[in-house]
């Protein structure tokens, strides 16, 4: 496969981190990120990231076509519902081939009544309410037409919360309570042999619309999604990534939620099984031969939030303790040992500085420490480090706040202790 200029748009949703996490070590894959002009992650990930107007400004594709011209951009990968269909109503106008299946799927995936409309009677779909009247019973669910995630998603336990909902609501389906186990089966298609992958994982826990914690289905389970994958995928077109979601009703019956043709945030989970959908889709989009492989290994997936840094420190030296802080309870420090190796590559220079009573050089052979440091310090206990320290473009990292708080006040340079290594880290590509 030749380079390949890979637009992320847009960069920051939840969506295009699980993109940036799936793409970002591929060789030959370069990755740049567009997001409009409000608070996101691209920044903290992407080196190459631009900021365009959002697509409800007429500006929106000049800009776009502007970043593709500049840096030759192949491929634009759509991170978001409301861009996949701006990018498809507008692909004639934009300047660079979009990971996106034919128009007429994405005009029906992203409304929910078109997609219980067109599905109607071949699948089971949600009882959608035309009005209050047809209501003889709550809970109710209510949630707009077009929506991503649980966004003005609501369970409705009586008639007058519906009013008052409603009321301030425009668009929104009102459409039976499903009260059973949820699940995403994401899935993969090749334009010419049709549906290759697919695999369901329950939605244990949510946040925001997303799965917090999800695990695999049995292979019962499974079978019963890959039905339902194979009537849609007959019914629609999809070149690369999709998914849907299901729900069970009160008789534990699978009655669809939603389709979407596009990578979902937590494909994570077969992705670390082995099924890489964002590179899939690219393979896909050129006419490479699509194989995929699994490992047969039980696997659950827990998100939680991480924690990324943008700081205005220049350094190019960088001074670290041995015991308690590179290694820690006879164990090396790997969240250190990751920021060190990010500065040896940037050619930055490492020096130890140690009061160890331990034979060093056996200590070292053990943690297979040997070569990592430019130079090594054996300091005396009653010595001061900061003696052993250039403080111009240097920072220091030690467990001892003693130690810390010496080199600050005689040096005045930056000190880290084990728990702010992480704003050290920087994981742009």
């Amino acid at each position: 496969m030749k380079e390949l200029n890979i637009l992320i748009f847009p960069g920051g949703s939840d969506v295009g981190v699980e993109i940036w996490k799936s793409l970002k070590d591929c060789k030959k894959i370069n990755l740049f990120s567009a997001n409009s002009a409000v608070s996101n992650h691209s920044p903290f990930i992407f080196r190459k990231h631009f900021t365009v107007p959002s697509i409800t400004d007429s500006k929106w594709i000049d800009a776009i076509n502007n970043i593709v011209m500049v840096y030759n951009i192949d491929y634009i990968f759509p991170a978001h519902d409301d861009v996949i269909l701006a990018l498809s109503n507008n692909k004639e106008k934009i300047n660079a081939k979009i990971l996106i299946s034919p128009e007429e799927t994405c005009l029906i995936c992203r409304s929910k009544i078109k997609t219980y409309g067109f599905f109607k009677d071949i699948i089971p779909v949600p009882k959608i309410f035309k009005n209050i009247k047809e209501i003889k019973n709550f809970p109710i669910f209510i949630k707009p037409d077009l929506g991503q995630g649980s966004r003005d998603a609501y369970k409705i336990d009586d008639i007058y919360s519906l009013k008052t909902i409603i009321k301030s609501k425009n668009n929104m389906l009102m459409m039976e309570y499903l009260p059973g186990k949820e699940f995403t089966i994401d899935c993969f298609s090749d334009r010419k042999k049709g549906l290759v992958f697919c695999k369901g994982r329950e939605r244990v826990r949510t946040k925001a619309g997303a799965a917090t914690h999800t695990k695999l289905v049995d292979n019962h389970t499974n079978s019963i999604f890959q039905e339902y994958a194979q009537i849609i995928s007959n019914k629609l077109i999809f070149y690369g990534s999709w998914f849907f979601q299901v729900k069970q009703d009160i008789k534990y019956e699978y009655v669809l939620l939603e389709i979407a043709p596009r990578i979902a945030g937590t494909m994570s989970l077969n992705r670390n099984l082995g099924v890489n959908f964002p590179l899939l889709s690219i393979y896909e989009a050129e006419g490479i031969d699509i194989k995929i492989m699994e490992n047969n290994i039980c696997l659950k997936l827990d998100r939680s939030y991480i924690n990324r840094y943008k700081h205005d420190l220049k350094y190019d030296k960088i001074y670290v303790d041995l015991d308690d802080t590179l290694i820690i309870n006879n164990k090396v420090n790997v969240e250190l040992i990751k920021f060190l190796y990010q500065c040896i590559n940037n050619n930055y220079k490492i020096i130890l500085l140690t009061k160890t009573e331990n034979n060093l050089n056996l200590s070292l052979n053990k943690h297979k420490l040997n070569g990592l440091f430019d130079e090594i310090h054996v300091i005396d206990k009653n010595d001061c480090k900061s003696n052993y320290i250039d403080p111009k473009n240097s920072i220091f990292i030690d467990d001892s706040f003693n130690e810390r708080i010496e080199v600050f006040n005689k040096l005045n340079i930056p000190t880290f202790d084990c728990s702010m290594i992480e704003s050290l880290l920087d994981d742009r590509c």
